[in-house]
């Protein structure tokens, strides 16, 4: 009986070692330097978050996402974009190859509010002043992301992906270099895989599309929606790094995926911290 009772812990505890994420550790070690063999982040400037709401069957989304890749030109690896395909005119063609929703991406847009028009988007979930709510129309975007920038970060984030193409499993490590002491009571990781040069349908002012190049479309997440519960204490000159596994699905181009990493707060105060992005294949 003890001997059976024994192979069932090992075989619960090879099941629960395959979840999603990994018990961290914690040192005072910088990353980057030849303790770790992290990523040098140690000079990583702040970088913003812009979720963009789209769909491909929205008339005014083209422009937004063309506003994104002016914005990304100007500001490089201190933007990263995300494209959430959720709402009212995300539901594909007839005629298209590809589905763009996702369950993560349902959750996401009610949590940081419904739009009211498009094109539109969220920059670090915070609310700005003189604004509504979250949602921000394209005339907004660059104003606001300008203001996140000369803030620096409170916490710089590494990630080491090592992508299996063989059998699709990725492993992501993420290093987190704390900055100053964040006292804020529910602190979070997030994870999302993106995948860009995806062609497909899309409604445009010309009419519909049917090879539309769609780009960083939120395909999954590694976390939960709104994040997992970091339970450390984050005290300035902390590194903390945890591991992640995500299995990618067959019909992804894992040489156009990103992962997409931040740190946010939880509960009414949604902001982002600080955020990172790396090819998920080098």
């Amino acid at each position: 009986m003890i001997k059976r009772h024994l192979f069932l812990f090992v075989i619960l505890a090879m099941f629960f070692a395959g979840c999603e994420e990994i018990a961290p550790t914690v040192t005072g070690s910088m990353p980057g330097d030849p303790n770790t063999g992290g990523p040098d982040i140690t000079n990583q400037k702040r970088q913003v978050l812009i979720e963009e709401f789209t769909g491909v069957r929205c008339v005014n989304c083209p422009a937004g996402s063309a506003a994104i890749e002016d914005l990304l030109a100007i500001h490089g690896e201190q933007l990263v974009a995300v494209s959430i395909h959720a709402g009212e005119f995300a539901p594909p063609y007839n005629e298209s190859n590809f589905d763009f929703r996702t369950s993560v991406g349902d959750q996401i847009i009610n949590y940081v509010g419904i739009p009211f028009g498009f094109p539109t988007a969220v920059v670090n979930r915070r609310k700005f002043d003189g604004n509504f709510g979250l949602q921000l129309g394209l005339g907004k975007w660059a104003g606001h992301i300008a203001e996140e920038l000369l803030i620096d970060p409170k916490v710089k984030i590494g990630v080491v992906p090592e992508y299996n193409a063989a059998n699709g499993n990725l492993d992501i490590e993420v290093t987190l270099l704390v900055q100053e002491d964040i006292l804020d009571d529910d602190v979070r990781i997030s994870l999302m895989i993106t995948e860009s040069g995806v062609k497909d349908y899309q409604l445009t002012p010309d009419g519909k599309q049917g090879d539309y190049t769609h780009k960083h479309i939120l395909r999954g997440m590694v976390t939960n929606f709104d994040g997992n519960v970091i339970p450390e204490t984050l005290v300035a000159g902390t590194t903390l790094t945890k591991n992640f596994n995500y299995s990618i699905p067959v019909e992804w181009v894992a040489e156009n995926c990103e992962i997409i990493a931040f740190v946010n707060l939880g509960g009414d105060t949604k902001d982002i911290l600080q955020a990172t992005q790396v090819h998920m294949v080098e």
